[in-house]
């Protein structure tokens, strides 16, 4: 499954949309268990991703993937920026070399949990990219399976960031980080890039 400039470009601009959509939605999220601003914080990084593209044209996607890194990084608060700009960053590196996307999400998956130090159970977006990046290796990726994991961290205690200092109050609340990459792969889908 390889990714082209093109159905990268649409893949990051569905996600810009799902992002925009339900900003209001992630805040809130956030808002029990974290700084309730993770909805915002993505939708400003989004627009300066797609702003970014429209100015500089990268020529390739080693070029998209490095753009849409430094404007989450330079835009998006918290820990949010950084997890995501990294995620983007390692495939930006790996992409100069292969074009495989599940290889990429591979790499990006590794880049999360490094800089994050977070692993699958902690209730973050690692439990979401932990579910489906396999999924994109065996090309069986379904919208049901996104809805799964992003639904799987209600029920978990929170062990890192923010909501990691209300412990067993933060079981009943979805991940804000899990909802936002449950939409990065909703996103994906919709591209087609798979």
């Amino acid at each position: 499954m390889s990714v082209t400039k093109e159905s990268l470009e649409k893949w990051l601009e569905l996600f810009g949309d799902l992002i925009e959509t339900n900003k209001a939605y992630l805040s809130d999220l956030d808002t029990p268990i974290g700084d309730g601003d993770h909805g915002n914080n993505m939708a400003r990084g989004m627009v300066a991703v797609k702003e970014t593209l429209a100015s500089k044209q990268p020529e390739d996607i080693v070029g998209v993937f490095k753009i849409t890194a430094m404007s989450l990084i330079s835009k998006v608060g918290g820990a949010s920026g950084p997890l995501y700009g990294t995620a983007f960053l390692e495939m930006a590196k790996a992409s100069a070399k292969t074009d495989d996307l599940a290889e990429l999400m591979e790499l990006a998956l590794a880049g999360i949990k490094k800089r994050g130090g977070a692993e699958a159970g902690d209730k973050t977006m690692v439990d979401v990219w932990t579910v489906l990046v396999p999924k994109l290796k065996d090309n069986s990726l379904t919208q049901a399976d996104i809805d799964a994991a992003v639904e799987s961290t209600k029920d978990m205690v929170a062990k890192k960031g923010r909501a990691s200092y209300l412990g067993e109050r933060s079981v009943g609340h979805l991940d804000p980080g899990a909802v936002s990459s449950g939409y990065l792969f909703t996103a994906l889908l919709e591209a087609g890039v798979m």
